[in-house]
């Protein structure tokens, strides 16, 4: 992986974990998913104004029907993502959606995209899941876990895979803007929520009051870290790039910890290490 792509995803793994941070403390709110897509579209608009002037982008069959497949693969990304931090813990379900992600991303940048897979970023991939899977604490009493977390991480991951073989595939096959992608993402949660809003104006209002600095975090962090990810993909295998993108599972699971107060265990050590010799195993893979 080029050193540029492995900073532009370590500085994309801070980012996230920051706004999942947020978004879990805002995962009572009803609309915030709504709230954080209007604060980031509003606040992109003159980028995505100056891209579109600058590189004068074509819009054809494929390139729609990409944007179409980002649209609605982030949109099921991010309701399943803050059901999942209503119904369980941070630090179980966000290690599960990483971990399972690039797993997903892995083979599916393999056969649908081309990239062949080297001893060392299997190596390293493995190495991911099973710290993942320490981080979570699912390799010492599977049955204690929270069922409803397991399920809801798991479907995140799902949604992480799909989104990730669609996007690398319109930024490395298709060229297009990382910026549009993101944008595109941003207008259709718009566009879809918004009917939902109007009919519960007092629910909003009361939720801006409550959760504005988590929804402004979001909206600035959220978009900012993928299209940061989207980057990478341009200059790197994708196959390389999902799964060391699992840093962030280290400060999500730190966050969780420390800042939520939730359980942490001694074997989450063992499972950090996995993580950061997996991601090592991916930078050096050629």
């Amino acid at each position: 992986m080029p050193f540029l792509a492995l900073i532009a995803v370590l500085a994309a793994a801070v980012t996230h974990s920051t706004w999942n941070l947020f978004a879990k403390k805002a995962a009572g709110s009803r609309h915030f998913v709504w709230l954080y897509s209007v604060g980031s579209l509003v606040l992109y608009i003159p980028v995505i104004a100056w891209v579109f002037w600058t590189q004068k982008p074509h819009f054809g069959e494929r390139e729609c029907l990409a944007l179409t497949g980002t649209s609605v693969l982030h949109l099921a990304y991010s309701l399943t993502l803050q059901a999942g931090y209503r119904a369980s813990d941070l630090s179980l379900v966000y290690p599960i959606a990483r971990g399972s992600g690039p797993l997903l991303s892995f083979a599916g940048a393999a056969i649908l995209l081309g990239e062949p897979p080297t001893l060392l970023s299997g190596l390293g991939l493995i190495l991911i899941v099973v710290g993942i899977l320490l981080v979570a604490g699912l390799t010492r009493e599977p049955h204690r876990a929270p069922k409803v977390g397991i399920f809801f991480g798991l479907l995140t991951g799902t949604f992480i895979a799909a989104y990730t073989v669609n996007d690398g595939w319109a930024v490395k096959t298709l060229a297009l803007s990382p910026f549009i992608i993101d944008f595109t993402g941003n207008a259709a949660r718009v566009a879809i929520l918004t009917p939902f809003a109007l009919r519960d104006r007092e629910g909003v209002f009361r939720e801006v009051r409550t959760y504005a600095r988590a929804a402004a975090v979001v909206s600035v962090l959220g978009p900012l870290g993928y299209i940061l990810v989207l980057f990478a993909m341009q200059i790197a295998p994708v196959s390389h790039v999902a799964p060391a993108r699992e840093l962030s599972t280290l400060v999500g699971t730190y966050f969780g910890s420390r800042l939520l107060r939730e359980k942490a265990v001694p074997a989450r050590l063992v499972g950090a290490t996995c993580i950061l010799v997996g991601v090592v195993s991916l930078a050096f893979a050629q």
